[in-house]
């Protein structure tokens, strides 16, 4: 009856009440998400006498976290979307096949993730621009953590399929969850056992493991939801699978550059530092601002996580008069929500730095890099919704051009010239500018796409 009743809203509800009604608990659970890693590197930062080299040691396993969280989208943004499409549609046979084939291309993944990061952990840290100092750091952290790599992959990947049927109140519930034991059990195995960031670690994988079990619970079993997932459904189509594939590759592709843009800052910041302890000091500042842009997009993308239900219906029900209006409130929202934050973190950049560290040179290298980081960061909120709507739609190619576009096309030429013009600061200043020729390309190419749809039904309004 709940599932019915959801539908009913998504196909004929108010547009900005529901939207808002899904937004704010996607929203919620973008920002208490960000609190796994942001709890661990706020506890590691304070750890006494070793406070900065640990969080530059974490800093340098960001790229690997970050692939294991790309390969988890891969699925979930790449299933979920189509099953909203799917409900818009009335198939839920195939809605069902997308959700169990979802769950074990999931388990799949993280068993060959696992083994590959285990094995290979420390030559892999050691390429990334690993010092002698960081690397003890680093590898104790990252080798306890890749042994989650199952749980932290289902807790992500398949909490897409809740939001996906509107249910975006019990995905919030899902990353809570984790997040609030999390914050409770790294103090305890961070200080109370003493085992300093492998103790980091240990909360951050027990955490998502019972976050994977309660959305497995929900998934299988709850009457609650639209889609129950069978086993039957979980014998991979290929037809489902490359699907999901090809939607969900601009959401892979969007974090795996934030991976490789990661790995090659870190290498920059090294090159371009006077020594290796500078470099250290840069990368645990970079540590530090890429905190700040997980705290900036989480508003954006539970706003984006809100619209891709009523959007996905829409467009498999037909509506585009209703999806043109999800997409207008959704851009307001955004840049409200973009706005704001970048108001917090140009006057408070101090403030902001102070959660992570106490030491002195630290601090004031990360007040001036944060302010350099976002200064034009506002225009996101455009991006954001523009981007991910083509998702929604079912649009592999253009999100994934646009997934492309703002870290390699863009991005990584910045960074490689900025710093011979202003040393390490260069590698800073590349992300805002290249945000800002991304936001005016992608606005140019989304309204000309909806103009297309305008002009190919006559009920586009």
């Amino acid at each position: 009856m709940k599932g019915e009743r959801m539908e009913e809203q998504l196909a004929r509800g108010r547009i900005l009440p529901l939207l808002l009604k899904l937004a704010v608990p996607s929203t919620v659970a973008q920002i208490v998400n960000a609190l796994y890693s942001m709890v661990d590197r706020i506890y590691i930062g304070h750890m006494e006498g070793v406070g900065t080299i640990a969080l530059t040691g974490l800093g340098l396993t960001l790229p690997i976290i970050l692939i294991i969280t790309a390969f988890s989208l891969l699925i979930g943004r790449g299933g979920g979307p189509l099953l909203s499409i799917k409900l818009g549609e009335k198939d839920y046979e195939g809605a069902a096949l997308l959700q169990g084939n979802s769950l074990s291309l999931l388990l799949g993944l993280g068993i060959v993730l696992t083994v590959a990061f285990y094995v290979f952990c420390d030559p892999i840290l050691l390429l990334f621009g690993t010092s002698e100092a960081a690397l003890p750091y680093a590898s104790s952290y990252l080798r306890i953590y890749v042994l989650g790599t199952v749980p932290v992959m289902i807790s992500m990947g398949m909490n897409s399929f809740l939001n996906a049927q509107g249910f975006t109140t019990l995905g919030t519930i899902t990353v809570v969850i984790g997040a609030v034991l999390n914050l409770i059990l790294d103090p305890v195995f961070i200080y109370a056992m003493d085992l300093g960031i492998a103790g980091a670690a240990v909360a951050t994988v027990i955490s998502q493991s019972v976050s994977a079990l309660w959305v497995l619970f929900l998934l299988l079993f709850s009457k609650k939801i639209i889609i129950r997932t069978k086993l039957r459904d979980m014998r991979v189509k290929w037809e489902s699978a490359k699907r999901i594939f090809a939607l969900g590759v601009s959401s892979f592709v969007f974090l795996a550059n934030d991976s490789l843009v990661q790995i090659l800052i870190n290498l920059l910041l090294r090159h371009w530092s006077p020594d290796i302890a500078t470099g250290d000091m840069y990368i645990g500042c970079m540590t530090i601002v890429y905190s700040m842009y997980q705290i900036f997009f989480m508003p954006l993308q539970g706003v984006t996580q809100g619209a891709q239900p009523i959007v996905g219906y829409c467009f498999g029900a037909k509506d585009y008069g209703r999806m043109r209006k999800t997409i207008n409130y959704g851009r307001i929202c955004s840049l409200t929500c973009a706005t704001l934050m970048w108001a917090v973190f140009m006057l408070f950049p101090s403030q902001v730095a102070g959660l992570f560290t106490t030491d002195e040179a630290l601090l004031s290298t990360c007040a001036s890099s944060i302010r350099i980081a976002f200064c034009l960061n506002f225009v996101l909120g455009m991006q954001m919704m523009n981007q991910h709507m083509f998702i929604a739609m079912g649009n592999a190619k253009l999100s994934l051009i646009f997934g492309l576009m703002r870290k390699i096309f863009v991005l990584i030429p910045l960074v490689l010239v900025f710093p011979f013009f202003m040393g390490a600061i260069g590698v800073f200043l590349a992300e805002p500018v290249s945000n800002i020729i991304t936001v005016v390309v992608t606005y140019v190419c989304f309204s000309r796409y909806l103009k297309g749809l305008e002009r190919q039904t006559e009920t586009f309004v």
